[in-house]
C-alpha cells in the first residue's frame, strides 16, 4: 500500500515520464494506469487488493434451481446429491440440469450435508457361500429393525423384507411381537401378494434360527424349507454380511424413527409412506438411478398354501416328527428337534448301522443304530 500510494502521488505530480516511473517501481504501464485510475475513482481504498471473482457467471444456477434442490433435500434428508439430482431431473424442473458437483456445492453451502466417517474395510468370511441374486425374487432378505418407543410408550419394532436384486422393500411394518407364529402370518400375507422367493437370507436370531436345533432350524425356517425356499444365513454376529439390508434400515431410521412423534398407528402410516417413497421415487445408484419398482416383478412361483408333508425320492423312508421332537424307528424313539414337530423327515440307509437324516433338501445329520442316537450336523 505504501509503494502504491507513493507511485500514484508521483504520477499525479507529472515531474517524470510515466514509462520511466513505472520502470522505477518495477511495474508495467498497464498496471501503472490501473492504480492511477483506481486512486482517482476511489481514493486510497481503490489501491487495496480486490476480488478476482467475475462480476457475472453465465453458468451460475438460477435461483429457482437452487430453491428446488434445497426443497428436495429437506423433503428427503437422508438422500445424497446423486439421488437429489436424479429426482430433480425426473420432475422436469425448468432450466438445464445442474452437474453433480454443483448439487453437492449447493447442499453443502446450505448446511444440509453431514460428513460421514468411513470405516476401514475388513476382510470377512461367512458361514456359507452367499447366494447371488440374478433377478427379482432370487433372494429375499429379512430382519427386524431395532425397536423404539412411540410417544405413547408403545414399542415399535418393524419387520422388514427386501428383494435383494431390485432393492424393493416388500414390507416394513411393526408387528405385535417377534414370535415365530406372528412372523409366519406376516410372511403368509407377503407370499400371497408376491409369490415365493428362491432363497431367504436372515441372521441367526429368533425367530429365523435356533442355535439349539439341527442346522439352526426354527419352526419358521422349517416352514420356509417345506415351501421349497432355501435358507441363506449369515455368520453369527456379522450383520455386515447383510449390509444392504442394514443400509436400508439406516434410511428408515432417518426418515421415520427420528422424525415421527405420535402413537403407534402414526408410525405405521409413516413407515408405509416411506416404503412407497423408497420403492417408487427414490433413485438407487446400484440400479443406474432407477427405482426398485422399475425392476421388481412378482414371483412366478405362487403360494398355494402349506403342504401336508414333504415328498421324498425313492430310497428315503419318511418318518413323522412327534410333538416332543422324536421319530419312531424299529420301535425306538429317537429325538430330532421340536422345530420339526408335525413334519416328516427322510431317512436313507447309510451303512449297516446308520441312517442319513434330511429335511427336504437339507441334510440334518445321522442316526447311529448301534446306540440309537441322532448326531446332527453343525449348523
Amino acid at each position: 500500500m505504501r509503494l502504491r500510494k507513493e507511485f500514484v502521488l508521483r504520477a499525479l505530480e507529472g515531474g517524470e515520464a510515466f514509462s520511466d516511473l513505472c520502470a522505477r517501481f518495477g511495474i508495467s504501464r498497464k498496471t501503472g494506469y490501473k492504480w492511477k485510475e483506481r486512486f482517482l475513482a476511489d481514493g486510497l481504498a481503490g489501491l487495496s487488493d480486490q476480488s478476482r471473482r467475475p462480476g457475472h457467471s453465465p453458468a451460475r444456477l438460477a435461483e429457482e434451481c437452487l430453491c428446488a434442490l434445497v426443497r428436495l433435500k429437506l423433503a428427503h434428508p437422508t438422500w445424497g446429491p446423486k439421488k437429489i439430482r436424479a429426482l430433480y431431473a425426473r420432475l422436469e424442473a425448468p432450466g438445464p440440469l445442474p452437474s453433480l458437483s454443483s448439487v453437492k456445492r449447493v447442499l453443502d453451502r446450505a448446511g444440509l450435508v453431514q460428513p460421514r466417517r468411513r470405516r476401514a474395510q475388513r476382510a470377512c468370511g461367512r458361514l456359507q457361500t452367499p447366494r447371488a441374486a440374478h433377478g427379482p425374487n432370487d433372494v429375499w432378505t429379512v430382519d427386524f429393525k431395532g425397536w423404539w418407543y412411540t410417544a405413547g410408550h408403545q414399542r415399535c419394532e418393524p419387520l422388514t423384507v427386501r428383494d435383494l436384486f431390485s432393492r424393493y422393500v416388500l414390507t416394513a411394518a411393526p408387528l405385535p411381537n417377534a414370535r415365530g407364529e406372528t412372523v409366519r402370518a406376516a410372511f403368509e400375507t407377503l407370499f400371497g401378494q408376491h409369490g415365493l422367493p428362491a432363497v431367504i437370507r436372515s441372521d441367526n436370531g429368533a425367530p429365523f434360527a435356533c442355535t439349539r436345533a439341527p442346522r439352526g432350524l426354527s419352526r419358521l425356517s422349517a416352514w420356509w424349507l417345506a415351501l421349497g425356499i432355501d435358507l441363506d444365513r449369515i455368520a453369527p454376529g456379522r450383520p455386515d454380511q447383510n449390509g444392504a439390508h442394514e443400509r436400508m434400515h439406516r434410511d428408515l431410521a432417518g426418515a421415520v424413527q427420528r422424525r415421527v412423534d405420535g402413537p403407534l398407528e402414526l408410525h405405521r402410516e409413516a413407515l408405509e409412506i416411506w416404503r412407497h417413497d423408497y420403492n417408487h421415487r427414490r433413485p438407487h445408484e446400484a440400479l443406474a438411478m432407477r427405482t426398485p419398482a422399475d425392476l421388481y416383478r412378482p414371483s412366478p412361483r405362487p403360494f398355494a398354501g402349506t403342504p401336508d408333508m414333504i415328498d421324498y425320492a425313492d430310497g428315503w423312508l419318511p418318518r413323522k416328527v412327534g410333538r416332543a421332537g422324536a421319530i419312531r424307528l424299529d420301535g425306538m424313539a429317537i429325538g430330532i428337534s421340536t422345530a420339526l414337530a408335525g413334519w416328516h423327515v427322510g431317512l436313507r440307509p447309510d451303512g449297516p448301522k446308520g441312517y442319513q437324516v434330511a429335511f427336504g433338501r437339507l441334510p440334518l445329520g445321522r442316526i447311529d443304530t448301534a446306540t440309537w442316537a441322532f448326531h446332527p450336523e453343525a449348523p
